[in-house]
This record gives C-alpha cells, sequence and structure tokens, in this order.
C-alpha cells in the first residue's frame, strides 16, 4: 500500500519542479537582464576613449601614467552604474534616468575619491619597486601591498556611497577605513572580483565589459555596500 503512495508523492513533486514560474518572476528575471545590459552600454559609453586606447594600445602596462589619468573617466561611470543598481535593488528599471542621475550627483566627489587613490596606490607601487632590490626590501614589499588594497578598499566604499544624496565623502572616510579593517575577508572578496573585471577589460575591452561588468560590479558593490552599512 505504500508503493502507490509514494509514486503519488513523488510525481507531485515533479509537478511542483515542473510547473511554470509565475510571471512576476519573468518580469523580474528579464528587468534584471536588461538593467544588467543597459547599464554596460552607458558604461561604455562613459569610459569610450578608455576602451579605444586600450584597443588601440598593444601593451597597457607599459603606458600605465596614460592610462592612470584617462581612467580618471571610470569613477563617475562606477557611480552612474550604483545608481542603476540601487534603482534595481528598490524595483525600479529606469536606467537612464538612474545612470545619469547618480552620474551628475556625484562626478566631482568620484574624480577626487578616484584621484587621490590613485595617487597612493602609484606612490605605493614605486616605493615598493625602488625598495625590492634592496636586501631588506622584501620585508616591506608586503606592507606595500597591504596599503595598497586599504587604499582601494576605502576608495571604492566611497564611490559606493558617493552618488547618495546628502552624502559627505570627507566625513566618511575614517568611518570606511575602520568598516573595510574590521570586515577586511569581505573587503578582500570585493578586490578579488575587481581584479577580475579590470583583467577581462584588459583582455578583452569591448566584450568585456558590454557582457561580464555589470554582474561583476553589482557583486562587488553589493559586498561593499553590506560591509559599509553601519557608515550610511
Amino acid at each position: 500500500m505504500s508503493a502507490p503512495r509514494n509514486v503519488s508523492e513523488g510525481g507531485g513533486v515533479a509537478r511542483r519542479l515542473l510547473r511554470p514560474a509565475r510571471q512576476e518572476t519573468y518580469e523580474k528575471v528579464f528587468s534584471t537582464v536588461y538593467v544588467g545590459l543597459m547599464t554596460n552600454v552607458l558604461l561604455a559609453i562613459s569610459c569610450a576613449p578608455l576602451l579605444f586606447a586600450l584597443a588601440v594600445v598593444r601593451d597597457p602596462l607599459a603606458s600605465w601614467p596614460f592610462f592612470g589619468v584617462l581612467s580618471l573617466l571610470c569613477a563617475p561611470a562606477l557611480t552612474g552604474a550604483f545608481g542603476c543598481f540601487e534603482a534595481l535593488d528598490e524595483g525600479g528599471t529606469g536606467v537612464l534616468r538612474a545612470f545619469w542621475g547618480a552620474y551628475r550627483r556625484a562626478w566631482r566627489r568620484a574624480l577626487a575619491v578616484w584621484a587621490a587613490a590613485g595617487t597612493a596606490v602609484a606612490v605605493l607601487a614605486v616605493d615598493a619597486a625602488a625598495v625590492a632590490g634592496t636586501g631588506w626590501g622584501p620585508a616591506l614589499v608586503p606592507f606595500f601591498c597591504t596599503a595598497a588594497a586599504l587604499v582601494i578598499s576605502v576608495a571604492f566604499a566611497l564611490l559606493t556611497l558617493a552618488g547618495e544624496p546628502g552624502t559627505r565623502l570627507r566625513s566618511l572616510v575614517l568611518p570606511c577605513l575602520f568598516l573595510v579593517a574590521r570586515r577586511w575577508y569581505l573587503a578582500a572578496a570585493t578586490l578579488v572580483v575587481l581584479g577580475l573585471a579590470v583583467a577581462v577589460v584588459l583582455v578583452k575591452p569591448v566584450a568585456g565589459l558590454l557582457l561580464l561588468a555589470s554582474p561583476l560590479l553589482y557583486a562587488a558593490w553589493a559586498t561593499m555596500r553590506y560591509v559599509v552599512a553601519p557608515a550610511r
């Protein structure tokens, strides 16, 4: 008598698994894909000079000062993308309005954060290269690497907050530094995702930005927002 019951229960489970999803689920999936693709397009438009230079220059690392200056375009573009992610979490799909709204609000602050962080990382990199060949240099290289990772993490944390109305970034530097150091494992995961995004864009600039930028940036943005949530 138990076999028919097991068969019917198994059939019920199969029917529930094969049952079509609700319309709201399909709408959410399509809206997420739409926001991601449109965000990628807007990022590509905002960073078009950088993409063109990456496509033309064969060895970008050999011309890193030039690309360091040109990378300033990425700062307000990132805040625009974060505005799209924020709107998506709130159920909105107005990508263009969300992107340019966050872009206009935060482009000055984003440029300042990016320039300060880029200068600090460049100084640390030059110092690390200068002391690496000395007898006591290998003991200091990990310090420079850790300091550079901390600078990048704090800068990214500030960029995630830059697009919010009424944000004063100067008052958030120390809280972000404390929160990033406190939750260093999440900050390290964010750096890994950002490093993967940068590597993809360097290898395939247009394809990487148009296809993989939004998923990777969203993962990094969501993680960092959780890290700095007490400072908001």
